[in-house]
């Protein structure tokens, strides 16, 4: 049996990705195959990435609340 493939991406034009890499971090650690496709990824590039590395599952984020109160996310 393959171990779980898991896509991490960082949508948007957020610049900041160490949540994004933690996690992934973690995921490797639990015996996830990890595949992170990096910084200001669009929805269609994301989906795209998914298709063509045919994971199970990615993690999704509507919002990164870089610029927003931590109250508001």
């Amino acid at each position: 049996m393959r171990p779980v493939r898991v896509l991490v991406a960082k949508p948007g034009l957020d610049g900041h990705d160490r949540g994004a890499k933690v996690v992934a971090a973690a995921l490797r650690d639990a015996g996830m195959e990890v595949i992170y496709t990096g910084l200001h990824q669009t929805p269609e590039m994301i989906a795209t990435a998914a298709v063509q590395e045919d994971v199970d599952v990615f993690p999704a984020c509507r919002t990164s609340c870089a610029n927003r109160d931590a109250t508001m996310c």
